[in-house]
């Protein structure tokens, strides 16, 4: 077993028309223990960016408390908001650079360019290998099921509603073919 499966998560996010969604189960658990009901695995970098970790829950909060200090500071020394794909790029440095020690966590990013508003989404692995795709990406224990929920219910170009119907009932049916993750989505 993965310590990447101890706690246990599925996160997946969504590109439609000129908008994104990204959506997280709410689970904490050990193994096939559940410990909290309302984890947080989604975190807003930004006004239009948002991240989620997938992961060991230590190592969860404390990446995203390291990415909140930095993208604070980008923000004081640039003073501007950071893009989708820079704060992928950052993402990407940070495991890498901590790459034979590293956090076990599988970021999912989701966000809108803040100059043109262009929808961006994307996913790195453990050591930091960025994708970025057109359509979906999914992370956490549930991998398998949220593939096949996502190619099963995805069109392109969904308006917000549709998108937010599809990723929402994209999460839930996953997660119930999945004992690690689930208890709702966020």
């Amino acid at each position: 077993m993965s310590i990447l499966e101890y706690n246990g998560a599925s996160v997946v996010a969504m590109k439609g028309k000129n908008c994104v969604a990204i959506a997280a189960d709410t689970r904490l658990g050990i193994r096939f223990q559940t410990v909290s009901c309302n984890f947080q695995k989604i975190f807003p970098m930004g006004k239009k960016l948002f991240i989620g970790l997938p992961g060991l829950a230590t190592d969860v909060q404390t990446f995203a408390n390291e990415l909140k200090f930095h993208t604070n500071l980008y923000s004081l020394n640039e003073t501007k908001d950071l893009s989708p794909k820079t704060f992928l790029s950052m993402v990407s440095n940070f495991l890498y650079k901590r790459r034979f020690g590293p956090y076990f966590v599988e970021p999912v990013v989701a966000g809108l360019d803040p100059k043109t508003d262009e929808p961006f989404i994307a996913s790195t692995d453990l050591i930091g290998c960025p994708m970025v795709t057109n359509d979906f990406v999914v992370s956490g224990t549930c991998l398998e099921q949220l593939y096949g929920m996502c190619e099963t219910l995805y069109k392109p170009d969904m308006a917000p509603d549709e998108l937010f119907e599809c990723i929402s009932q994209a999460l839930l049916n996953a997660q119930d073919r999945d004992a690690y993750s689930g208890w709702g989505g966020v």
